[in-house]
């Protein structure tokens, strides 16, 4: 049981506070760093150069980021390791060898989405689980309250790490020069790596762990190994990069890249009622992660489980295997017999999108700021999103702004009538009642914005890089 300095749990928070959506809605301070750029700013800046040529980088050059820093991370190791995540993971981990790395999805009892990491797997009883909190700690908690011999350590990202420094550095390179520069800096050439699969390599004398992954759609590697050796290591990308045209990236930059990847890094974690979920509850501490959520947007339910989602919402339905048994099993059965929202972009209408910005200026009304390339409101952000006589599509979540595309971005969910490409919706834009709380919010009124229905990933290049077998050879 984990509780904070005061001794409250999550439950215990829940049930002092009565209406949970007005407290997230209006009072919580986001934990993320997207939301709460501030706790990186001592150690990764906004921008290196300026964050539209930084996106431009990946798309036309090289791209090179540190995500040392805001990434929590937990390793397991013991003989009950895999049967536990098995049981734990929606989709089918059966097949997971040594060497692979998967995306690790998990779902609650009543089959609502907990969150999703990239989990590797190192030997037999040795995984490493990168990112996504929520999904973190449900696998901790279960790992407790099962019994299982499995031994766990968390690296908490810097900012909430207590230790003073990480444990392991990581280091994201992609774009279309990327190939050529891993293959510089590696001892004796760069090797063919299988798409999530891993391999080591020596850079500059030091052995460095690549796994082959792309963050918005690219070929690319993520790289990670002793934190003491991350200096060497991105000295060495840096100045084998130069002459490739690679930029560092931002902040700004970083987090913009899911409106080109269609990927949905964070969603409310569908774990605050239910009485088969008390003892999780009672297990998070009322400063928790997910005690911290930070509802916003348009869209307003003082029904909590409003804000639930499921995987077929975010994509991941093509990744549910019915084909073992897991937690949420039953229940995600029973919902993929019921009609299913489908993951899309929105490409935002130029003119409404240039009414805000007027809004600024002058007298009139005054709509929500929308700020480039990543507008946070809330972490998570949900926009209602209708159909021009006013019927409900759906929900739309992160936005934002692409250079390469030069178009205003959402990703969404929308009811799989309304998710062909061309289809024509209207989002509105803008918090219930002039504004919420958060301090971040100024005072404003709400806005349609026309939006047109576009595939997730939006970029051709993104769909069609996504699966191709090698960065070594990618760019040959």
């Amino acid at each position: 049981m984990r509780k904070d300095e005061g001794g409250k749990s999550l439950q215990d928070l829940i049930s002092e506070k009565k209406d949970i959506v007005k407290y997230f809605y209006n009072d919580t301070v986001a934990p993320h760093f997207r939301a709460r750029t501030s706790l990186l700013s001592s150690v990764i800046p906004q921008e290196y150069t300026n964050w539209r040529e930084e996106q431009r980088a990946w798309r036309e050059t090289a791209y090179f980021f540190n995500q040392s820093h805001h990434m929590p991370v937990m390793t397991l190791k013991g003989r009950d390791t895999h049967k536990l995540l098995s049981k734990l993971s929606i989709n089918d981990i059966t097949d997971f060898g040594v060497g692979r790395a998967k995306q690790f999805i998990s779902a609650t009892p009543r089959g609502h989405l907990i969150s999703d990491c990239i989990t590797y797997r190192h030997a037999e009883d040795s995984f490493e689980m990168i990112s996504g909190m929520p999904v973190l700690n449900w696998v901790n908690y279960n790992v407790e309250s099962s019994g299982y011999d499995i031994e766990v350590v968390r690296d908490a990202a810097t900012a909430y790490n207590k230790t003073g420094r990480r444990l392991r550095y990581r280091f994201q390179l992609e774009g279309p020069n990327a190939a050529k520069i891993f293959d510089e800096v590696v001892e004796g050439g760069a090797p063919e790596i299988g798409f999530f699969r891993t391999a080591t390599v020596r850079i500059r004398g030091h052995e460095v762990l690549v796994l082959r992954h792309g963050m918005s759609g690219h070929l690319g590697v993520e790289l990670s190994g002793p934190y003491e050796d991350l200096e060497v290591i991105q000295t060495a990308f840096l100045e084998a990069g130069e002459k490739y045209g690679m930029r560092q990236g931002g902040l700004k930059s970083y987090f913009s890249t899911v409106y080109e990847s269609g990927w949905f890094p964070f969603m409310l974690p569908g774990i605050f009622t239910g009485d088969e979920l008390a003892g999780y509850r009672e297990w998070l501490s009322a400063d928790s992660w997910e005690a911290n959520a930070q509802l916003g947007g348009s869209f307003y339910s003082e029904n909590i489980e409003d804000y639930y989602i499921t995987p077929w919402d975010v994509g991941y339905g093509r990744l549910l295997k019915f084909n073992h048994d897991f937690v949420g099993r039953a229940a995600l059965e029973e919902k993929a017999k019921m009609p299913q929202r489908s993951r899309v972009t929105l490409v935002w209408n130029k003119e409404d999108v240039l009414k805000i910005f007027g809004s600024q200026i002058g007298d009139g009304p005054r709509y929500k700021s929308l700020e480039f390339p990543v507008t946070n409101i809330g972490w998570p952000h949900y926009d209602i999103v209708r159909t021009s006589d006013g019927r409900a599509a759906g929900l739309s979540a992160h936005c934002g702004y692409s250079a390469n595309e030069r178009e205003a971005l959402s990703l969404a969910m929308v009811a799989k009538e309304f998710a062909e490409p061309g289809t024509e919706l209207v989002l509105t834009w803008g918090e219930v009642n002039g504004g919420s709380r958060k301090a971040h919010v100024e005072r404003h009124e709400q806005i349609d914005i026309r939006v047109t229905v576009a595939p997730a990933p939006y970029t051709a290049i993104a769909r069609e890089k996504r699966a191709a077998p090698s960065v070594a050879h990618a760019t040959a």
